[in-house]
């Protein structure tokens, strides 16, 4: 199932999650936020992981004094397990998103995993056929690593949400 990946500073994981299931709510989205057991981070399970985020980016703007505890909220289309041929095998269908003439860039976020960003890296780079932009990127090629699970999205740079930025 699809979801988001939620961060607070470390130690504010408690009144982090019941603030991320208050502002779903408050967009109309029933969710169980749970802690991950990884400092900072929370995980939800939820359908439509980028539409929330745009809803939230919306609600940062209007509401920037909700977002005491939760940082970045991040849509995780895809969650596998954290193996390099499974995150190789979830980038590829979601490929076709990125259209021929379009740019991309991936980045990897990792806790908690001996996997190494360069292994990721050149393992996902060689099954993208479209021109790399590190600057610019028309989309990126997200790889969230925790623990034993990795989340994958082929996502626009805003659609992750920052409530620190705004």
């Amino acid at each position: 199932m699809p979801g988001l990946l939620v961060t607070t500073a470390r130690g504010e994981e408690f009144p982090g999650k019941f603030e991320a299931e208050e502002i779903l709510a408050s967009i109309g989205v029933e969710a169980r936020v749970e802690e991950t057991g990884i400092k900072g981070l929370l995980a939800v399970e939820i359908e439509d992981p980028i539409e929330v985020v745009k809803q939230i980016s919306q609600l940062i703007q209007e509401r920037t004094k909700l977002f005491l505890h939760t940082k970045r909220y991040i849509p995780l289309e895809k969650i596998v397990k954290t193996d390099i041929e499974e995150i190789k095998n979830a980038v590829e269908s979601l490929l076709p998103k990125i259209g021929e003439k379009e740019t991309f860039r991936i980045t990897i976020e990792k806790r908690h995993t001996t996997l190494h960003s360069k292994d990721v890296i050149e393992s996902v780079a060689k099954i993208i056929d479209r021109k790399v932009d590190l600057k610019n990127p028309d989309w990126v090629v997200l790889i969230e690593i925790f623990g034993g699970k990795t989340g994958v999205s082929v996502i626009r740079p805003d659609e992750i949400v920052s409530a620190v930025k705004s």
